[in-house]
């Protein structure tokens, strides 16, 4: 019996980013966040967020970034996921002397739930462990329960919140906290 090509792909794999990628993350990053808030936003909102978050320049440049670690999911044709991880200030809420941000994880709809989002998960608190971040954190946004609930598993904790400028509507953020040194933990 022959293994056809889907049979073959059946787990996409992760890894770093690299600049070959950044045409295909723009448009899949662009893709996933219409997908997860297109519905519940203005599509004026929206289109100014897109515009000003995602392209091939900016995706190149956060590739680039020494602030941001990007990792990618994808099935040997395509990405199916990102997550990116970014060094720097946290708010005050989060309690972190070397903190790191969780600033996206998002994964392509068809593939939700074949364990994507996890395999990024685990890449991103894997890295904040290799540079010694003290905590992780991440804004979400308080209308999507999904996403707190994965969080949740992975033993994030509410400890704040912040507004999330979407095009001209500031939107509130819960602000999610855990420790990195007790990974791997959770889900």
């Amino acid at each position: 019996m022959t293994l056809g090509a889907h049979s073959q792909r059946t787990m996409p794999s992760t890894r770093r980013a690299e600049p070959i990628d950044a045409q295909q993350l723009a448009a899949l990053a662009e893709r996933t966040f219409r997908a997860t808030f297109g519905s519940s936003n203005t599509r004026k909102n929206m289109d100014a967020h897109c515009a000003s978050a995602y392209g091939e320049a900016i995706q190149a440049s956060e590739i680039a970034s020494p602030e941001i670690e990007t990792f990618v999911c994808d099935d040997g044709a395509e990405l199916v996921g990102y997550a990116q991880l970014r060094w720097g200030a946290a708010p005050s809420c989060v309690p972190a002397t070397r903190p790191a941000e969780i600033q996206r994880i998002y994964v392509d709809q068809r593939w939700h739930g074949k364990g994507i989002a996890q395999a990024l998960m685990s890449q991103v608190l894997t890295a904040a462990m290799r540079r010694n971040a003290d905590q992780i954190w991440l804004g979400v946004w308080e209308n999507n329960p999904r996403a707190m609930a994965f969080y949740q598993k992975f033993g994030f904790n509410k400890v704040g919140h912040h507004v999330f400028q979407l095009g001209d509507d500031p939107q509130q953020d819960w602000i999610l906290c855990r420790g990195v040194r007790n990974w791997p933990s959770g889900a």
